[in-house]
């Protein structure tokens, strides 16, 4: 079938599959190393309690068959060098059928971890990744060309991340609709970047036009993927402009990268003189049911996209296959942070000799300059942040952090940049405070050397230690 084939976007495939490679390979990565102290065995919310309440339909999972530490890292390690062997283009020198086999594996590799990750996997890139991950099969390799139902699919996929995003800040917070939500965001995001400061500090009708730009960019722009080229190229642009302003401003793990991928293969790169033989056709009826039954799968999210209760970032099937996407729907106007010390004291008094742990990526010294992770997740640092919004986001695992903590437990020490204790000398007491902080001027950058100004707000944790049998 002639009109099955995009040979045009062959370059642009290729892009788009070396791209989404290297993103799967940081999501392997952020899974192995910190799965232990969040999920493992011995986790915050082990993987073992999940299954044990949640039936296999509801959250497919080879974890839920077993589970095991090493058989964990053993799994993410074989994520990682898939990984690599896509990102090298293994995909391309294989026959077409192995070439998908190739591509699913990662998809399926992935999804047994989502699945069973609990709250540190629920934020709407994770099942971003897996719908994305889960079309890239069925792009096929060099031996055809890019399917035309594919292309589109992917543009179904980058219209909906967009232009849900944009509904979403258009329904939610007041400050969009007046373009004033840019006074506060770059302050208050969940984790600033090395330049959040400076974008912060930007005068406020840089801000009001920062909002305008982004409710182009959201409710404008993506009806035009879907337009002739160059049109849809230039509009795939627009977002990538966008996403890496986006990456300039803040870490939001691997969100913006992901989208970027997504546009790529919205670009029309001319393949002059690239020709591929006509596809079989059990890969035409394989990318005609699939592209179907997505179709079909689309229908929950499209409504959940037109309700005046749309809601962000939900998968309506087990196997995320068709999701839907928004952020920041509501802005915060202040900064809290949760400051969690120890003491060795052997009465802990509120003048004692307290000393503070150190986040990676999450704000704490104010004298420390926020450091650039994204696209890598600090899945603990990030949750950290919802803590301080509300006790109710930190109900089941808060608890079993300080128990942590307090037992100087290495796995989970490793998820810090910092910790003021010897490994065998744990603290005796522990405590968390929360502090409202706010970036401080140009004057006072220069005056003190501190990026933030802190002020405390009230207790988060009294003082807390191990009981006697435990020590």
């Amino acid at each position: 079938m002639d009109w099955f084939d995009a040979s045009a976007y062959a370059w642009s495939r290729l892009m788009f599959q070396r791209a989404l490679a290297a993103v799967y390979l940081v999501a392997f990565l952020t899974a192995l190393l910190q799965f232990r102290p969040l999920i493992g065995e011995r986790g915050l919310l082990p993987v073992a309690r999940l299954v044990a309440r949640m039936p296999f339909r509801h959250a497919p999972s080879v974890f839920q068959l077993h589970f095991s530490d090493r058989f964990f890292a053993l799994w993410a390690g074989t994520g990682c060098a898939v990984s690599v062997a896509l990102l090298a283009g293994a995909d391309s020198h294989l026959p077409l059928w192995a070439g998908m086999l190739l591509w699913l594996l990662p998809w399926a590799l992935y999804l047994s971890i989502v699945n069973v990750g609990q709250t540190w996997y629920a934020f709407g890139w994770e099942s971003l990744l897996l719908e994305v991950g889960f079309l890239a099969v069925f792009l096929g390799n060099d031996t055809v060309a890019p399917p035309v139902v594919v292309l589109f699919l992917l543009r179904w996929v980058l219209f909906r991340v967009e232009f849900g995003a944009g509904l979403i800040k258009l329904r939610g917070d007041a400050c969009w609709r007046k373009l004033t939500c840019l006074y506060h965001h770059h302050e208050t995001q969940p984790m600033p970047g090395p330049l959040s400061w400076f974008f912060h500090h930007l005068p406020r009708p840089v801000h009001r036009a920062e909002a305008a730009a982004n409710h182009v960019t959201q409710l404008v722009v993506p009806f035009f993927l879907f337009a002739p080229q160059p049109v849809a190229s230039i509009a795939a642009c627009l977002m990538i402009v966008t996403q890496l302003w986006l990456i300039l401003s803040g870490n939001f793990a691997w969100l913006n990268w992901i989208t970027i991928t997504l546009a790529l293969f919205a670009v029309h790169l001319p393949a002059a003189g690239h020709t591929a033989p006509a596809a079989p056709l059990w890969f035409e009826v394989l990318v005609l049911v699939v592209g179907a039954l997505l179709l079909a799968l689309s229908y929950r999210p499209v409504r959940n996209l037109v309700s005046r209760r749309q809601v962000m970032n939900r998968s309506f099937d087990p196997l995320h296959l068709v999701n839907t996407y928004g952020a920041f729907g509501s802005v915060s106007r202040v900064r809290h942070e949760i400051v969690i010390e120890g003491t060795a004291d052997e009465v802990p008094r509120a003048d004692g000799d307290w000393r503070a742990y150190e986040f990676k990526g999450k704000p704490g010294d104010p004298r420390r300059l926020p450091r650039q992770f994204a696209p890598y997740h600090l899945r603990l640092d990030w949750m950290m942040w919802f803590a301080a919004l509300s006790p109710a986001y930190a109900e089941e695992w808060f608890g079993r952090l300080v128990e942590r903590l307090l037992e100087n437990d290495r796995a989970t020490l490793r998820l810090l940049r910092r910790s003021p204790f010897p490994p065998d000398a744990p603290p005796r007491y522990l405590r968390a405070r929360l502090y409202r902080y706010r970036y401080t001027s140009w004057r006072e950058l220069r005056e003190t050397g501190a990026w933030w100004e802190r002020t405390f707000v009230r207790e988060y944790l009294p003082p807390t230690r191990l009981t006697s049998e435990r020590r």
